[in-house]
C-alpha cells in the first residue's frame, strides 16, 4: 500500500488520502491479507511499515517535498518483486514506474487536481488498473476497473441524543468549499455556525471568513481531530456542504450521515451518489435553496440517515470491493 507522506497514516487532523490508506490497510489486515504500508515513520498500523521519512512534510515546513516523494515512491517499485500487487494511493507520479516492473499496479484515483495531469493517466491506461471513488469523477478517456466509494469506521460516528441548534461546515477552508456561502445561510436562518478545518487559502479566510467570526453566531474551531469531529458532527443540526466544484467524494458528508446528521449540499460532483434527497438531506443549487432546505431538516428521520450510511459506506463493504478489484487485476496478469 503506497500512501502519501504529506501527513501521518492515519492523519491526526486533516488528510483524506492518508485516512483512506489507513482504513483500507487495517481492514485488509483484518481479512488476513499480508500488507506492507509505505508511509511516514510515525504512522500507526498493524501492517509492516516501511518509511523514508519520519514525519509528514506538511508538519515540517521547509522539507524538500520532491526529494522525499521520489525516494518514497522508488522504494516501493524497487521492491516490487516482493509483492503480488502494488496499490497506489499516491496520485499520478507512481504510474511512471509501472512499466518498469512486472507486479500489477492498481491506482485509486482520488480526483484530478488539474486537467494537465490527465495525459499521465492516459499514457498508462493499458498498464495500470484504475479505481474511481465516484462515478461522477470518471474521465471518458480512461478505462476503469471499478468505482468504489470510500468506507469509514462506522463505530467512530454516532448520533447524539441531544441536538444543538448549530449548522456545521467541516473541511478545507477555501472558496470552492463554500464556507462564505455557509455563513450567509446561517445568518438567514438565524442559526449559529461552526466552522472546522484547515485554512488552505489564507487570503480567502482573512477577507471572507475572519470578519464573520464573532464567537457568538459564527465560530472557527480550527482543524479538529477524530474525537472532536465525532462530537461536532453528532450534535449538529445539519452539515452544510456548499461546494462550487465537482468534488470527487466527500468524507465529511459520509461521516455526517453516519452521525445521523442530515446534509445540505450543492448539487455538484459526487453529491448525488452520497446524499439521498428527502431521506438523508437535500441537494440544492444556490443559497436560497440551502436556506429552504435547512427549514425542512426536522422532517427527516435521523435514524434513517444513520441507517443509509451503515448500508452504503462501511469500511467492510469498501474492503470487500477492493478485494474483488485485486482479484480482477491479478486475473488480468495471468491471462
Amino acid at each position: 500500500m503506497l500512501a502519501p507522506i504529506a501527513w501521518r497514516v492515519p492523519p491526526r487532523h486533516y488528510g483524506p488520502w492518508e485516512q483512506f490508506a489507513s482504513l483500507l490497510t487495517e481492514g485488509l489486515i483484518g481479512r488476513g491479507v499480508d500488507v506492507t504500508l509505505f508511509a511516514t515513520g510515525d504512522s500507526l498500523t498493524a501492517a509492516k511499515l516501511v518509511s523514508v521519512v519520519d514525519h509528514g512534510y506538511e508538519d515540517y515546513p521547509g522539507a524538500d517535498v520532491k526529494v522525499w516523494e521520489s525516494l518514497h515512491i522508488s522504494q516501493v517499485f524497487e521492491r516490487a518483486d516482493e509483492f503480488d500487487l502494488i496499490h497506489n494511493s499516491f496520485d499520478f507520479l507512481p504510474l511512471t514506474y509501472s512499466r518498469l516492473v512486472r507486479t500489477p499496479t492498481l491506482t485509486t484515483i482520488h480526483g484530478f487536481s488539474s486537467a494537465r495531469i490527465l495525459p499521465v493517466y492516459e499514457r498508462y491506461d493499458r498498464t495500470c488498473h484504475y479505481v474511481s471513488i465516484s462515478d461522477a469523477d470518471r474521465r471518458p478517456t480512461l478505462e476503469y476497473l471499478a468505482t468504489i466509494h470510500h468506507g469509514i469506521d462506522l463505530d467512530a460516528f454516532r448520533p447524539h441524543e441531544a441536538r444543538d441548534p448549530y449548522l456545521l461546515v467541516l473541511g478545507r477552508i477555501h472558496a470552492e468549499k463554500g464556507t462564505a456561502e455557509a455563513v450567509r445561510v446561517a445568518r438567514r436562518v438565524g442559526r449559529p455556525l461552526l466552522i472546522a478545518g484547515p485554512i488552505v487559502d489564507q487570503h480567502y479566510f482573512d477577507a471572507m471568513i475572519r470578519p464573520a467570526v464573532d464567537d457568538v453566531d459564527v465560530h472557527y474551531l480550527g482543524s479538529i481531530g477524530p474525537s472532536e469531529r465525532r462530537d461536532v458532527l453528532g450534535a449538529a443540526h445539519a452539515l452544510l456542504h456548499l461546494i462550487s466544484f465537482e468534488e470527487p467524494f466527500g468524507y465529511s458528508v459520509v461521516e455526517s450521515l453516519a452521525s445521523g446528521t442530515p446534509v445540505v449540499a450543492f448539487d455538484r460532483g459526487s453529491m448525488r451518489e452520497l446524499v439521498t434527497p428527502g431521506v438523508t438531506g437535500f441537494l440544492v443549487d444556490d443559497v436560497d435553496g440551502a436556506v429552504n432546505a435547512v427549514a425542512m431538516i426536522d422532517r427527516l428521520d435521523r435514524r434513517l440517515v444513520r441507517a443509509d450510511a451503515v448500508a452504503r459506506f462501511g469500511r467492510d463493504l469498501m474492503v470487500e470491493r477492493y478485494l474483488d478489484a485485486y482479484r480482477a487485476a491479478l486475473r488480468t496478469r495471468s491471462e
